[in-house]
């Protein structure tokens, strides 16, 4: 069976089970069908028709072609190919794509490079939120790397314990590693996303403080910036000290 592909990029490509796979001349999805009956603002819209080239589902991972149970939230993932015309994915578009479906999507974005093509997974998150807030979500893109070298991870293990039943929703998390941070384990993984942004976030100020401190006036201002510069230094090393290689 010839199977979907987005450029170099396809379900086989990927390492996914060929019964995962959509079958070629099926997995093509119209930009139009995002428009909504309803409309979409011209932003949105720009974004989808001049941002991407074209969107194909390339697999649909369920638990008749995948090593899991029955049973969790989510009862199937669509692997979706997104070749896009730009430099980066317009997260606006991938989120609003993302909300029409139920079950996960995890987006296989690709650009091509002179005669390479570059890939890099995206995702759409939920956010942590203490009881009684609105829930809020979050696009996630990874690091590029050469399409001919992404694989996808999908037996689930790794975000596993001994007593806890292998199902879509571990495979669903594993995934999420994968596209936000490099990794199959998912074990802690909103507190190890909310690291790395922190640890981004300071390493950010601690440029800018030390631009900051090499222009002082006087030595006021220079001790005052140091100040500053010596917390955000400190808290960064302790963040990073928990950092795993991924």
């Amino acid at each position: 069976m010839e199977v979907a592909h987005s450029g170099p990029v396809s379900a086989l490509t990927l390492g996914l089970p060929q019964s995962s796979a959509i079958p070629q001349g099926k997995g093509m999805l119209p930009k139009q069908m995002f428009f909504g009956k309803a409309g979409i603002s011209a932003r949105l819209k720009q974004h989808l028709v001049n941002d991407i080239s074209d969107i194909t589902a390339l697999s649909v991972l369920r638990p008749s072609n995948v090593p899991v149970q029955e049973g969790g939230s989510l009862k199937e993932i669509l692997i979706v190919a997104v070749m896009l015309n730009a430099d980066n994915p317009p997260l606006d578009a991938l989120e609003h794509i993302a909300r029409l479906r139920p079950s996960g999507i995890l987006f296989v974005c690709t650009r091509r490079r002179g005669d390479l093509y570059e890939s890099a997974l995206a995702v759409r998150r939920a956010i942590p939120a203490r009881a009684g807030h609105v829930q809020q979500s979050m696009m996630h893109v990874g690091r590029w790397i050469p399409s001919k070298t992404l694989r996808l991870i999908v037996n689930g293990d790794t975000a596993n314990t001994a007593d806890t039943a292998n199902t879509m929703d571990n495979i669903w998390e594993s995934l999420n590693a994968q596209a936000i941070l490099g990794s199959t384990n998912a074990e802690g993984l909103d507190e190890r996303i909310s690291r790395r942004n922190r640890i981004a976030e300071l390493r950010a100020g601690e440029a800018k403080l030390t631009k900051d401190h090499a222009r002082a006036k006087d030595s006021t201002q220079r001790n005052e910036t140091y100040a500053k510069l010596h917390k955000v230094r400190t808290e960064l090393g302790k963040l990073e000290s928990l950092e795993q290689p991924e």
